[in-house]
């Protein structure tokens, strides 16, 4: 009785020794495009293909020697399917010199979808609704600004990149709530399996899709919290993570910030 005691132990001390051989750390760091064309026309830019200005083809380059220079250690790149994340994502690559990365992109990081705002001016909306309804459904965790029509110009149905997605699945209007649904299981899929492998990834996206990404990331986090969650233009957010087998723990957030001038913080 005492021999298979002691086989027991043994095998639960051999399982304690395995657990603690597979546990790992990675980095998961955020960052947001640089400044876009409609950033400063002061648009709803949404899922509107927007291209970076000068200024913000600079961010994007200071962002990736600012991650050189920390030392972060990076796999694998992930973007959205718009042009000013993916050539945030190309700008930071060459300057933290390393081209070579494999890059993937995924639909659902695309920044929050504005329904019939997408487009135009915040002034412009408010001339027509009023200041406090701008700020409802900008600011709100759970109110979403009209729809688009199907037949629209602006509607994802009649965009070529998501040619092969279901149209049900596409997006004519979100709020934040929305947001956070829309992009789960891409946290759910690709992000956490990813982190799970020991990938460090890098995910260059938007304000509020990278705030929605944050409440998978932070689930204590409060709606009013998700909503005034500040992401900078083209300001890394590095997350340090502990990885045991199937559990990923929340170890450090760390924003790196620029060092010298500050980016803006418009939508």
């Amino acid at each position: 009785m005492q021999t298979w005691k002691n086989r027991l132990i043994g095998l639960a001390v051999m399982a304690l020794v395995c657990t603690h051989a597979y546990a790992q750390e990675v980095n998961l760091v955020l960052l947001r495009h640089g400044e876009s064309q409609m950033n400063v026309e002061k648009r709803f830019s949404g899922w509107s293909n927007t291209q970076l200005t000068e200024k913000g083809k600079q961010q994007a380059q200071d962002a990736g020697q600012n991650l050189r220079h920390s030392g972060v250690k990076i796999d694998v790149v992930h973007t959205s399917f718009l042009d000013r994340a993916i050539k945030t994502a190309w700008l930071a690559m060459e300057n933290m010199e390393q081209v070579w990365l494999p890059q993937k992109t995924y639909w659902r990081l695309n920044e929050r979808n504005y329904g019939d705002l997408e487009g135009k001016t915040h002034q412009e909306v408010a001339d027509k609704v009023g200041e406090d309804q701008v700020k409802v459904w900008r600011r709100s965790f759970d109110v979403p600004p009209p729809a688009l029509s199907l037949t629209d110009a602006r509607s994802p149905n009649r965009d070529i990149r998501y040619a092969q997605l279901d149209k049900r699945v596409l997006p004519q209007s979100e709020s934040m709530k929305d947001t956070i649904t829309r992009i789960e299981p891409y946290w759910t899929d690709d992000l956490r399996p990813a982190l799970l492998s020991g990938q460090n990834v890098l995910v260059v996206a938007h304000s509020n899709s990278l705030k929605a990404l944050s409440s998978w990331l932070e689930p204590n986090l409060k709606p009013d919290e998700i909503v005034k969650l500040e992401i900078p233009n083209a300001t890394p957010v590095v997350y340090r993570f502990k990885v045991t087998n199937n559990e990923i723990r929340l170890l450090s957030r760390k924003v790196l910030e620029p060092k010298e001038e500050k980016t803006n913080k418009k939508e």
